[in-house]
């Protein structure tokens, strides 16, 4: 008599309920944008080029930039105090190599 062989499938079958994405900032004309940087290299060239575009083409009013001190450090107190005080909208944070 063969070996019975069993055969499992390890793909979970798909979602059936509807996510309900954040619609985002929306207008930012008048904005405050804030970016932190994660120090690694080549994000703050990301984040030049995005605060060129949010203020050129959306109207952003004004862009606050910070810097971690270290990408495997959290950013400090305060950043986010600095961001909090100058009323930022909308907050970027990013990594960049």
């Amino acid at each position: 008599m063969p070996a019975q062989t069993t055969i499992l499938d390890p793909a979970a079958s798909a979602a059936r309920t509807a996510v309900r994405g954040n619609k985002g900032p929306g207008d930012l004309r008048g904005r405050t944008v804030a970016f932190v940087d994660n120090a690694k290299p080549n994000f703050n060239f990301l984040a030049d080029d995005l605060a060129e575009i949010l203020v050129n083409e959306h109207g952003v009013a004004k862009v606050i930039r910070h810097r971690k001190n270290a990408a495997s450090n959290p950013a400090s107190t305060d950043i986010y105090d600095d961001i909090q005080r100058q009323g930022s909208d909308l907050v970027i944070t990013g990594s960049g190599d």
